[in-house]
């Protein structure tokens, strides 16, 4: 009776909150999370954007002053970049923080995770509302791996290994592989960014800026002199029907579904591709009708491979939040 008592008043006094981060290079997002109850609540959420800050301390002291809460114990934070020895570089805003840092700051735990290895965490505690599928209606293997991709500022690639109940997410920098271009079009695009780049990587096609790239060399290509337009007024002209933006978004989303289907391929994601990334949820109706799946299954002896892989956008975009307090739970005895 004692022990059991003991044991209940020890968890009245756990604080059960963990403060979650999604930081890129274009915002850095916070938000505390209450693990308490099932599901997970997140709560309190603020997006900042990084060029108004620093480095990454200042926007997480704002954050927390701004939210007016106690800290929490714990932070569990989802970050654009490789995670090596609990550090991070960010590859898109020079930012630099450490799980050490964490601590220092009085977090008794702390854990860096990659932003798309959260985005892997958050998978199966999504209710499939949290979901638009790309193309046909198929359901993936449940026991078999699957991989997340995404375009925003920049590409990220993930992958959640699955073997007969056993899952482990592994983050990559797929999104620095070399463009592979599929047709002369492609090919021309490539030979321009080639010049300009030296390494012309998946990321110089499919992000924000990589969009930009796009409209612009296809401009070039055609002898086309025109003012350089923003990714967001590309596809809000696309969609209005402007020839060139048109042209520049179609590549675009094929270049998309070509490289969801290689990353198929390479991690036998037969239990689903997961579009996450800015991009894909802000064009949603125009890459539904674009030859997205149609590259995606364009994969010569290997398209019965891929056919029956399902591809699906993540709507919830708390998805890194939850995925990153998962992985907190998860290593919890060992981000001490």
């Amino acid at each position: 009776m004692q022990t059991g008592g003991l044991t209940m008043w020890v968890d009245m006094m756990r604080d059960n909150r963990i403060l979650v981060g999604d930081v890129g290079g274009t915002h850095a997002r916070f938000a505390i999370v209450d693990t308490s109850e099932k599901p997970l609540r997140v709560g309190q959420r603020a997006d900042l954007e990084t060029d108004k800050y620093g480095s990454f301390q200042p926007a997480l002291k704002a954050y927390l002053a701004g939210a007016r809460a106690e800290q929490p114990d714990a932070a569990a934070i989802a970050v654009a970049g490789p995670v090596t020895d609990g550090r991070v570089h960010f590859t898109n805003s020079g930012w630099d923080v450490a799980e050490d840092d964490l601590r220092a700051q009085g977090f008794a735990r702390a854990l860096l995770i990659n932003d798309f290895a959260a985005l892997a965490y958050s998978i199966a505690a999504l209710p499939a509302s949290a979901f638009h599928t790309i193309g046909p209606e198929i359901e993936g293997m449940s026991d078999e791996p699957i991989t997340i991709v995404g375009a925003g500022t920049g590409f990220g690639v993930s992958c959640l290994a699955r073997y007969r109940g056993r899952t482990v997410p592994m983050a990559t920098e797929g999104g620095h592989m070399s463009f592979a271009p599929r047709g002369n079009d492609q090919i021309a695009v490539l030979q321009l960014l080639a010049k300009r780049f030296g390494h012309v990587s998946i990321e110089r096609v499919l992000s924000g800026p990589g969009l930009e790239n796009i409209y612009a060399a296809l401009g070039e290509i055609a002898g086309r002199k025109s003012q350089p337009l923003s990714a967001e007024q590309i596809s809000e002209q696309a969609e209005a029907g402007d020839a060139a933006c048109r042209a520049a978004q179609d590549m675009f989303c094929s270049i998309y579904g070509a490289v969801a289907g290689d990353f198929a391929l390479a991690h036998g994601a037969r239990g689903g591709v997961y579009i996450a990334g800015g991009i894909a949820a802000k064009i949603e109706p125009y890459l539904q009708h674009s030859s997205f799946r149609t590259a995606f299954e364009d994969k010569g002896r290997l398209s019965y491979f891929v056919k029956p892989i399902p591809t699906k956008l993540i709507l919830d975009p708390n998805a890194a939040f939850l995925g990153a307090a998962n992985a907190s739970l998860e290593f919890e005895g060992d981000t001490q």
